[in-house]
């Protein structure tokens, strides 16, 4: 397996682009997968190219989940790449919004941000998925994440309905992706209804399988202290090889990962490769 970071909050390669975003070109049992397109139509994209992942030759990408700093590139994707199939989920379409540190709703929404325009273009492109979806007996989006109890959402997000009114978003929409390869590969955009949950469910749908490597943001950068405090020790627990904690874990979970896990846990920016 390749694993190549096309965009990422940060990075410490030169010439390399970073934003709030997140997007993995995964090379994989012959399958050249995007996941997440990044935020916006530039930096992925530019570090494709930086990094020679050719996005013609993409098999197939995957949206974790409605919001724009995974599927803002999706556009620029689909007019570079004329074939791949994108595959999100069929509720990852509302007018979303997240909340303030006092827990006030945006006033700016969070959600998917094509234009009209976009829409059209891109609209036939789009496979729509719920459950899990299994490309192949060894490749699996995960669809709809069960709730576990005891496990919460770091942070709450809203849908905006027709007449002004918001309800809470349980965020049916997030997928993630898990591949066997010998050992179990699990990509997670950024696991808001715990990364707990994601872990779980992955075991779930690859029974007794070691689990090699956990790409994931944790959506850990708003949490107070305890709750960082309570999910890393969580994680700890589930035995994860090896854990790139990414995007929106934030600087002090990923900094307490690494003090946790030591070489385990590997700090992956914009313009990294890996193979394994």
């Amino acid at each position: 397996m390749k694993i190549k970071f096309l965009s990422e909050n940060k990075t410490d390669n030169p010439g390399f682009l970073a934003e709030h975003g997140l997007s993995i070109y995964i090379e994989t049992y012959g399958y050249n997968i995007l996941f997440d397109t990044g935020a916006t139509k530039e930096v992925f994209s530019q570090n494709a190219k930086k990094m020679s992942v050719d996005l013609k030759s993409v098999d197939l990408a995957v949206i974790s989940h409605g919001h724009y700093d995974h599927a803002g590139g999706v556009p620029e994707f689909c007019k570079i790449n004329k074939k791949a199939p994108v595959f999100i989920h069929k509720d990852a379409f509302p007018d979303s919004y997240g909340t303030d540190e006092n827990g006030q709703i945006d006033r700016e929404p969070c959600g998917i941000l094509w234009t009209d325009d976009e829409k059209k273009k891109v609209k036939d492109r789009l496979v729509l998925t719920d459950g899990p979806t299994w490309l192949t007996d060894n490749v699996c989006i995960s669809g709809t994440i069960p709730d576990y109890k005891g496990m919460d959402m770091t942070e709450d997000f809203y849908i905006k309905c027709q007449d002004g009114t918001y309800v809470k978003d349980n965020m049916t929409h997030e997928q993630f992706l898990a591949i066997r390869e010998e050992d179990l590969f699990i990509f997670s955009g950024c696991s808001h209804k715990g990364v707990i949950p994601v872990i779980k469910y992955a075991k779930e749908l690859f029974p007794k399988e070691k689990i090699t490597l956990l790409a994931a943001g944790m959506h850990l950068y708003s949490a107070s202290a305890d709750m960082r405090k309570k999910v890393i020790k969580q994680v700890m627990k589930e035995k994860v090889d090896n854990i790139m904690p990414v995007h929106c874990t934030g600087i002090e979970a990923i900094c307490q990962l690494k003090t946790a896990m030591g070489e385990n846990c590997i700090i992956a920016t914009a313009g990294d490769s890996y193979g394994y």
